[in-house]
């Protein structure tokens, strides 16, 4: 036996597909905060994706850490490739989202180490979840254009595939 863990299709006999396994950890989750440096590449894309794949069934909102960037233009054009327009996203922060509405989520997804030491230092007054799923930034990579667009790419495809694992 190799170790590797069963695929989703492996449910118990006579699971309702359909239905939260409840061998999974938690609950289904209502609503999300996906964290990152500046929410203007990881944290904006996953709100992007997770708002285009759930709707309204999840309630979604993202945030950085620190402000200062503007929204990339190479992650708006990541997602424009599949159909998704984030080129209204502006980027703010955690004392601004939790100014305007404040921070009452059941999960808080960091995708970044500083990201993940204030969604943890948050948990000290908010009841939330927190995962941490390391993300590398795709603004440091090099190259041709379309080889920095591959990495933006990456990372869509990347976050996309574990956002509809986990928000299902």
């Amino acid at each position: 036996m190799s170790g590797s863990p069963l695929p989703d299709s492996a449910a118990a006999p006579g699971a309702d597909p359909s239905k939260p396994d409840p061998a999974k950890p938690g609950r289904r989750v209502q609503s999300v905060l996906f964290v990152c440096n500046f929410n203007a590449v990881r944290s904006a894309c996953a709100e992007a994706l997770a708002r285009h794949y759930f709707g309204k069934s999840v309630y979604v909102q993202s945030a950085g850490v620190r402000s200062g960037e503007p929204t990339d233009p190479f992650m708006v054009s990541a997602l424009d490739e599949v159909g998704i327009d984030a080129s209204r996203h502006r980027p703010r922060t955690l004392e601004e989202l939790e100014e305007w509405e404040g921070l009452n989520f059941d999960l808080i997804v960091s995708l970044s180490p500083e990201a993940h030491h204030a969604a943890l230092e948050l948990t000290r007054t908010v009841a939330a979840d927190v995962e941490y799923w390391p993300t590398p930034d795709p603004t440091v990579s090099q190259g041709s254009r379309e080889q920095r667009l591959d990495a933006y790419r990456d990372l869509r495809d990347g976050l996309g595939f574990r956002i509809r694992q986990r928000l299902r």
